[in-house]
């Protein structure tokens, strides 16, 4: 059983899909591990660490060569993957709605790709989450960003010279990126108040200090979706919404916007003449920005600034912390494939009646298999 870790080539990704310590535990499930020469460098990792640990190093076409299973981060271009077996999986964040005709390009290559985004959102899938533990990193990221690029302090400061006030920061959207936003601006000494669509976050808003800003007066609105995803709002309660946030984000100094629904654009939660209503040297971080953004005028990967307040769109976030999102995405990439692991076999078996195999297999036998992507 073969499992080889290439080295990412996108643009800005530093991340590695394998640690020397999964390396050390796919071995003694009895794995041969295949590492590219320099796969880990970004994410502060030497070839010889992989080796220490039993790991071989060798250029992309060796490490391909009759390999069973493939990890990466981001899904690799198909004519990068010449050499490797049909029948052989590749385990990677595949990004399948942004990327489909890559995906096409995966079965015609005979790759069962498997998408570790498409994880399904249960118990025995927590410690296979990828999103989860991306977004952690993410909503931790977004308030240091927040704070490179405010003109001020975040807590309250007593001084000789006068007082200098608390920020006040403001987190839209409360999954697992918001509440790491949250619970970093706390920790900075921020005010912090937060919203969100679903009901059922009021009370972890609360939990973690900070005050909830909800609609009130739109009944049986729960924004729940399948898998604990928040849903599209009723165009009753995107007008009540919309009123309230007006006249909360005038009064804050940094704004966090988090709102994604997966296989569409990100929702847009700031207008710009809401962002006109902010004072000048206000700051908003939006973690949406790769998707089409929340707020208005956003732009992937730059700080662009309207009416004084600048608007970090964030771009692969968990990238700037490659040493840290690599070693929680490559435990993500060994609990799945470990948790299918046939001890007979010695390899990992995916029964197809399964529901992880369901939610994040691609392709199959040259044919792309996911309803997911089948009814999109």
């Amino acid at each position: 059983m073969k499992i080889a870790v290439l080295k990412e080539l996108a643009d800005g990704e530093q991340r590695v899909s394998a640690s020397p310590e999964t390396v050390k535990k796919f071995t003694a499930l009895g794995a041969t591990m295949a590492v590219e020469e320099g796969a880990g460098l970004s994410a502060s990792i030497a070839d010889a660490d992989y080796e220490a640990q039993g790991a071989s190093i060798g250029t992309r076409a060796a490490v391909l060569k009759d390999a069973d299973i493939v990890l990466g981060v981001q899904g690799p271009e198909p004519k990068s993957l010449k050499g490797m077996r049909k029948g052989a999986w590749l385990v990677a964040s595949l990004n399948p709605f942004g990327e489909r005709a890559r995906v096409d390009e995966y079965a015609a290559l005979g790759i069962d790709a498997l998408a570790m985004e498409f994880m399904p959102r249960i118990t025995r899938a927590q410690s296979m989450d990828i999103l989860s533990s991306q977004s952690n990193l993410s909503g931790y990221k977004a308030v240091i960003e927040a704070g490179s690029h405010y003109g001020r302090a975040f807590p309250m400061m007593m001084t000789a010279a006068g007082t200098v006030s608390a920020a006040k920061c403001f987190v839209m959207g409360v999954g697992v990126a918001g509440l790491q936003a949250i619970a970093t601006a706390r920790r900075l000494g921020a005010q912090v108040s937060a919203t969100d669509v679903r009901a059922a976050t009021k009370e972890q808003i609360q939990s973690l200090g900070a005050k909830p800003i909800f609609v009130e007066d739109v009944a049986g609105i729960e924004g729940e979706g399948t898998g604990g995803y928040a849903t599209e709002m009723s165009e009753e309660y995107q007008k009540a919404q919309a009123e309230l946030v007006s006249k909360h984000i005038a009064k804050q100094d940094i704004v966090i916007t988090t709102a994604l629904i997966p296989g569409r654009p990100a929702p847009r939660l700031i207008s710009d003449a809401q962002i006109a209503t902010m004072r000048a040297g206000s700051v908003i971080v939006d973690l949406a920005a790769e998707q089409g953004g929340n707020v208005e005028g956003a732009v992937a990967g730059k700080v662009v600034e309207k009416h004084g307040v600048k608007i970090y769109g964030a771009n692969n976030m968990p990238s700037t912390l490659a040493a840290d999102s690599s070693a929680l995405f490559a435990r993500n990439l060994y609990n799945f494939l470990s948790a299918y692991w046939d001890e007979e076999a010695k390899r990992p078996v995916l029964p197809d009646d399964d529901e992880v195999t369901i939610g994040i297999r691609l392709t199959k036998d040259g044919k792309v298999v996911n309803e997911r992507l089948l009814a999109s």
